[in-house]
């Protein structure tokens, strides 16, 4: 028998973690004397004060080694057990990295959203913009339905989705409950083409080219001010506009927080006829 000393030397654990070990029923001396209150520690008691050792350097919980300890009875077991838990580790680090993923994203939006805040002049220029690869989903209704089909996109696209989500304009007018819209955002060119799918999303390429483009600083409800700037240079220029036009969204209500409507950013791009 080893008096608790000499079994916090042979163990490495301390005095008063066996003592605390043994309250919470985890490592049990052999003897307690019942007069002096003195615990004793069989050798049988080394081998599970080491497993004990191991599993909390891994984490494990007291109430996790309690179960382990008191539910398998051999070797096999416990491994079974471990690979249980190694399953499970592993799946945490799988959501672990998507979520890092999710965070890389947040972040270089709102860097990017900086960026243009700062560098923006709010007039009109002329610019090219690049063919991609979108997912989009056609709508009739209300604008601000749009959000539908931005979380249909983003359920069934997410990590694919590779920059900022977008609306094309259908109408040449306003249109109050039945507006002609689409909900697009860009995605990889991993993403496999299809037209529309039974899901309602379409996957296709979206040409590119010359346009019209007009930085909106501000809430949605007054793009319209913004709007009479952008078509004023563009019948000034002689252009003729393609449909359908485009609202990008660079800044706006975020995954975790609305935002300020006073801050928000939307891109107006109107392609040029050539």
């Amino acid at each position: 028998m080893f008096s608790i000393g000499e079994f916090s030397k042979v163990t490495g654990l301390t005095v008063k973690t066996l003592r605390f070990y043994h309250e919470q029923g985890v490592l049990t001396p052999s003897v307690v004397d019942q007069q002096t209150g003195y615990r004793y520690y069989a050798q049988s008691n080394v081998e599970t004060a080491c497993v004990i050792r191991q599993l909390r350097s891994l984490d494990f919980s007291l109430a996790d080694i309690r179960q382990i300890l008191s539910s398998y009875d051999d070797e096999a077991d416990i491994l079974e057990y471990l690979e249980r838990r190694k399953e499970a580790v592993q799946e945490k680090l799988r959501e672990c990295r998507e979520i890092g993923s999710s965070l890389d994203q947040i972040i270089a939006k709102e860097k990017e959203a900086r960026a243009a805040m700062k560098n923006a002049t709010f007039e009109v220029e002329e610019k090219s913009v690049g063919a991609m690869l979108i997912a989009g989903v056609r709508m009739k209704g209300r604008y601000g339905d749009c959000g539908q089909g931005f979380a249909q996109i983003g359920k069934q696209f997410g990590r694919n989705i590779c920059g900022k989500a977008f609306l094309l304009h259908y109408d040449n007018e306003y249109k109050e409950d039945d507006a002609d819209f689409e909900a697009c955002i860009p995605v990889r060119s991993s993403v496999e083409k299809g037209g529309i799918e039974k899901s309602g999303v379409s996957v296709r390429e979206l040409s590119g080219g010359r346009c019209v483009a007009l930085l909106h600083k501000g809430p949605y409800d007054e793009l319209g001010r913004s709007y009479a700037k952008i078509m004023a240079y563009a019948k000034e220029q002689g252009f003729n506009i393609e449909t359908p036009t485009r609202e990008v969204y660079i800044k706006g209500p975020g995954m975790i927080f609305k935002g300020n409507p006073k801050k928000h950013l939307t891109e107006i791009q109107m392609l040029i006829k050539e």
